[in-house]
């Protein structure tokens, strides 16, 4: 899209900083090469073998975190359009938000929180940050990825003022009470929107949720009789795909109304007035009722069914063990790792568990505890 077609209150093609400097970029706006530069990482390849909701040996159609990356950033550019914002940019923060989330999903987050409590705590949000700004190691004239301004504090969607403290132009806003760009916004929300609705077709694929129990959901009611009444002998696989295309529509249209309204309200005329302004990025009081009402489905009868807590209950006993094992004996960390470890062993440990994909934490921990493996 070619700058003046931007809005005013949007990003512009020109980046605040990088944390080293660097020349422009030739035939590629700084978020373009943002979006590359993560497109390229180590960290976004492994996403491939980092899961959601099941675990990655449990089948080759269910969603990965890779998967998940690449819709909330076709979300996100749909969105970013038709507000004239910077897509370049809400893709860049889009691919770019789950680079450091742990093996095991939700689940292995919360186990290695629980390993770091008295070592800083962990959270995916600033190890995503941590990955492109250190643990990346691509380049020769800096550690981490030196993104964008921008794309970095899109990245960060949340933090405690305690951690904001230390992270410098990135932390500010959240001592100030302060919003990030409207882009950044826009991406968290196409997250959202992806994540609940793809886990609703991946629910359905595994068997764990039924047609009928999601017939108690309005959103997913109302969008359901819609396909059945259109298609009425439509195959049922058909029936689920359209019935969650046309959800997704919903929420992406409410989103851009409701957004557009906000604006109009609150007249940003730059992007720093958005800064200072409340979240202009919303969905409409009945769609976040609508969606509330999905996302509590989903922990009832989703997150919380048996077969996903038996996993559950595995992977915080794989991360708990491969943490204890590592943090009692670092010479069992791989070289690059043991040697950070000298000057703080849990943070080192921490990002070596994060960074491992499922299958890879699975087979360490064999690696380590089985007798038969070496």
């Amino acid at each position: 899209m070619p700058e003046l077609e931007l809005s005013p209150y949007a990003v512009s093609k020109s980046a605040r900083s990088r944390r080293v400097p660097e020349p422009a970029p030739t035939g590629r706006s700084e978020f373009q090469r943002d979006r590359d530069r993560i497109i390229h990482s180590a960290a976004f390849r492994r996403l491939e073998y980092k899961t959601q909701v099941f675990v990655n040996h449990e089948g080759d159609l269910f969603r990965t975190r890779l998967t998940h990356s690449i819709e909330v950033a076709q979300i996100g550019r749909s969105i970013a359009r038709r507000l004239a914002l910077n897509e370049d940019l809400v893709e860049a923060v889009s691919l770019a938000h789950d680079l450091g989330h742990t093996p095991f999903g939700h689940a292995g987050q919360e186990a290695l929180n629980d390993c770091m409590k008295d070592h800083g705590g962990f959270e995916h949000n600033l190890q995503s940050l941590r990955v492109v700004d250190v643990l990346e190691e691509r380049y020769a004239a800096f550690d981490g990825l030196n993104l964008c301004f921008e794309t970095r504090e899109g990245i960060l969607k949340h933090c405690s003022k305690e951690n904001a403290a230390h992270l410098g132009d990135v932390g500010e806003r959240f001592l100030k009470g302060q919003r990030p760009n409207l882009e950044a916004q826009v991406a968290n929300l196409a997250d959202e929107i992806a994540y609940n609705n793809h886990d609703v077709d991946d629910g359905l694929r595994s068997g764990l949720l039924t047609l009928e129990q999601l017939g108690s959901v309005r959103l997913f009611a109302r969008h359901l009789e819609e396909v059945r009444t259109a298609w009425p002998n439509l195959a049922e696989r058909r029936v689920v795909h359209e019935t969650v295309r046309h959800m997704i529509g919903t929420l992406v249209n409410d989103l851009i109304r409701q957004t557009e309204h906000n604006i109009r309200e609150h007249a940003p005329k730059s992007a720093d007035d958005v800064r200072i302004a409340p979240p202009l990025a919303a969905f409409s009081v009945e769609m976040l009722e609508l969606n509330r009402e999905l996302k509590s489905f989903l922990r009832t009868h989703l997150y919380r069914h048996y077969r996903v807590m038996r996993m559950t209950a595995k992977a915080r006993r794989i991360i708990g063990d491969l943490f204890q094992a590592f943090m009692d004996d670092p010479r069992l960390l791989p070289p690059q790792f043991n040697l950070q470890a000298e000057s703080d062993r849990a943070r080192s440990v921490a990002d070596y568990i994060a960074g491992m994909t499922d299958r890879y934490a699975i087979r360490e921990h064999r690696r380590i505890f089985a007798i038969e493996e070496i």
